[in-house]
């Protein structure tokens, strides 16, 4: 199975990046080049072969550990290959430049920086353990990858070196535990009830009980605090808004969503049994309340990539209106079509925006609003990528947030659920608001009021490919709709809430 190789190869070169660092650049491009290869082939493996499982080392579940990979994650993996790979050039310029300053600075004492000797190693791992998690069907090992993940972000969140980055660093490490550990409950409930970690068994298994619920409500509790939920979102902007450009824009386009990817599976595949209404709209509050907290804290921020993050915030509730949603009859493959094109789709906007606010900051020093003014006449290209992104994450057509919006509203008017389609519009109208904000100043005809810094040309074009990804996805629909329908709930008999 090809999958292998998507964690397999940036593993490999992470250990390689740590133990030979003035070959770490190299490294990085060649677990880019192996994960897009083998990302490629395992989608169009699953597009012509349906979903797959493989047991590793040949021991098949519940003895062993099996891999699986069905539309769902064939998809996350494109996403991680995709936004990766582009984060990666980026990455490298990025780096670059900041290494170039130090030797300025200190003369002597930059080459050789500890922080940024980590870097590639920390950033690969963090690859590779993206890619094993939307591998992975045990339980067991999935906590094993929300670990890596959680550890690996940590230390890239800290290289920053100031302190509001290494605050920042340590209030997200405590949050992760915490988070790890209602989750590590959770499967110990299941693994006691039921003698088996593999999803497809309990699939199987649970049919409903006490134990199974009070099982998942650890677990959601552990999972919703790593996926920064309102309210649980406080560790989120702080995070985001102090980790180095291209980290900012992996934690936000991939981190938050691995967690939000095993709620989805969990809910709607695995324990569907034991989910009650109550619990799924219980969650559709909470995506509620992230959509409007999230929106006004980005229109009162006064600088770029705070926004961005607050945006984050607001952006991810949209994910959790899909459990209510997809309750409804008739409405759950709409909910669950548009759950997997958000996440696409917000991954490519969401990355293309943190990468140009972090080449405005390398720029002109400054993120500000009120240092905006006409900066686009310095980096059109990255100031031009955010208003695609911005377009994407408003929803206009054709990009891939217009698809995904239309189908979460599709889902909601085919459950007459009214209220989550008045919010879904009004999400949009106050993403227009502050998206607004940077595009007016950005595009001022008007003389810039900051100086500005040549960069290399990868920081400029990097976030321009990805908002355009991000916009073309909307004339892909047919095709990223078909390869979902593998291993689908709702194209598999006894699995999820619709109707099969």
């Amino acid at each position: 199975m090809w999958a292998i190789w998507t964690f397999v190869a940036p593993f490999a070169c992470a250990l390689f990046a740590f133990l030979f660092p003035r070959g770490a650049v190299h490294a990085a491009m060649a677990a880019a080049v192996g994960i897009l290869a083998s990302s490629t082939l395992t989608v169009w493996g699953v597009a012509r072969d349906g979903s797959r499982r493989m047991a590793v080392g040949g021991w098949p579940a519940p003895l062993g550990i099996e891999l699986h990979v069905d539309g769902l994650s064939a998809l996350m993996l494109a996403a991680t290959a995709v936004v990766g790979t582009v984060s990666t050039f980026y990455a490298r310029g990025y780096m670059a430049r900041h290494s170039a300053l130090e030797r300025t600075e200190e003369p002597g004492g930059g080459e050789d920086r500890h922080e940024h000797a980590l870097f590639w190693p920390l950033w690969l791992s963090l690859w590779g353990s993206l890619n094993a998690l939307f591998l992975s069907g045990d339980l067991f090992n999935l906590y094993v990858t929300l670990e890596l993940i959680g550890l690996s972000s940590t230390a890239l969140i800290s290289l920053a070196g100031n302190a509001p980055a290494l605050i920042a660093a340590t209030r997200y490490l405590l949050v992760s535990l915490v988070g790890s550990f209602c989750y590590l409950a959770g499967v110990g409930l299941i693994y006691a009830a039921c003698g088996t970690l593999d999803l497809a068994l309990l699939a199987d298994l649970i049919h409903g009980g006490t134990l199974p619920a009070v099982a998942l409500a650890l677990m959601t509790a552990g999972l919703l605090l790593k996926t920064a939920l309102f309210p649980l979102h406080f560790w989120l902007p702080p995070a985001h808004g102090n980790a180095p450009a291209p980290v900012s824009a992996l934690l936000s386009a991939l981190v938050v969503k691995a967690p939000y990817y095993l709620m989805l599976r969990l809910w709607i595949e695995v324990f569907a049994p034991v989910v009650t209404p109550g619990a799924a709209h219980f969650l559709g509050i909470l995506g509620t309340g992230a959509i409007l907290w999230g929106s006004a804290q980005a229109l009162l921020t006064d600088r770029v990539k705070p926004l961005v993050a607050y945006s984050t915030v607001s952006q991810l509730g949209y994910l959790f209106l899909v459990f209510p949603l997809a309750r409804e009859a008739g409405a759950g493959l709409f909910a669950w079509n548009g759950a997997a094109y958000f996440i696409l789709s917000h991954a490519a906007a969401k990355a293309s925006m943190f990468l140009a606010a972090g080449t405005l900051l390398s720029a002109t020093e400054s993120d500000r609003l009120d240092h905006l003014d006409g900066i686009s006449q310095c980096i059109p290209l990255p100031m031009f990528a955010f208003s695609i992104a911005g377009a994407s994450l408003i929803g206009l057509p054709p990009s891939g947030g217009f698809m995904a919006k239309w189908l979460l509203l599709k889902s909601a008017l085919t459950g007459g659920q009214w209220g989550y389609l008045i919010v879904i519009l009004l999400g949009g109208l106050l993403t227009v608001t502050y998206v607004f904000r940077v595009f007016s100043r950005a595009f001022m005809y008007k003389p810039m009021v900051t100086a500005c810094h040549l960069l290399p040309r990868g920081m400029h074009w990097s976030p321009l490919v990805l908002s355009l990804i991000s916009l073309c996805l909307g004339l892909f629909a047919s095709q990223v709709l078909s390869l979902l329908e593998a291993g689908s709930p709702w194209t598999q008999p006894g699995l999820g809430n619709g109707e099969p």
